[in-house]
This record gives C-alpha cells, sequence and structure tokens, in this order.
C-alpha cells in the first residue's frame, strides 16, 4: 500500500533537512567518530539545497526532476545504513544512521506514483 505522494514528500523534505543538521548537536554525536556528526550536518544541507532545486510545489529553483530526488533519497538512505558498519559508528551515532536510513528508504519505498488521467491530458 503506497500512500506517500510527492505533496507530502515535498512537506517532509524541509524539515528532514533541519533535522538532520540540528539532531547531531542535540543528541551529541560524533563519540565514536567524529564523522558521524559531519555526515548527518553534510547530508542536511545537500538535502536543503536538494529540495529547493527540486520540481515540486515547494521546490523554489524547480531544475531538477522528482525522480532524480527520490534516487538521491534512496542512495542517502543506502548510505546511512551501511555507514555504521563501514566507519565503524558504536552506540548513538549507529542507532541514529540506521533509523533515519529505514525511515528514508520507507518513505521513497511507500512513494505512490503519479498517474496521469486520461481527463487532464484532453
Amino acid at each position: 500500500m503506497k500512500f506517500i505522494t510527492k505533496r507530502i514528500h515535498a512537506f517532509l523534505d524541509y524539515p528532514v533537512a533541519i533535522a538532520l543538521i540540528i539532531l547531531p548537536f542535540v543528541l551529541g554525536l560524533g563519540t565514536s567518530n567524529p564523522i558521524a556528526l559531519y555526515l548527518s550536518v553534510a547530508t542536511g544541507i545537500a538535502a536543503f539545497v536538494l529540495t529547493v532545486l527540486t520540481d515540486h510545489h515547494l521546490g523554489l529553483v524547480k531544475v531538477l526532476s522528482y525522480k532524480l530526488h527520490l534516487t538521491v533519497d534512496f542512495l542517502v538512505a543506502i548510505v546511512f545504513i551501511l555507514a555504521p558498519f563501514i566507519l565503524s559508528f558504536k552506540g548513538i551515532d549507529a542507532y541514529y544512521y540506521w533509523a533515519n536510513g529505514i525511515a528514508v528508504l520507507a518513505v521513497v519505498s511507500l512513494h505512490k506514483s503519479e498517474e496521469v488521467s486520461v481527463a487532464a491530458l484532453a
């Protein structure tokens, strides 16, 4: 059952990007590896820019396709899931990335395709 529309996804993008920038400081990430702090902040900044540039109703410049946006989200989810293993994150550092990676993967997986109706083409 896929229920996350392009519109819902757009409303999630900005708060998630801001959370990726702020939460590492609030949670004290970086105890097992300093990269745990910086990876989230850098990803949050990139996610904010990606959202600004995406062709959806909350995009401000609309130069990147929504399909590309979803592909980038999928790749970020995979990186977040694998990062604790590759970079030896432990404890809260690892749990933070696994939780975020699984959440992003769920959002992308539950994305509802936007179908074009015959009436819209007429």
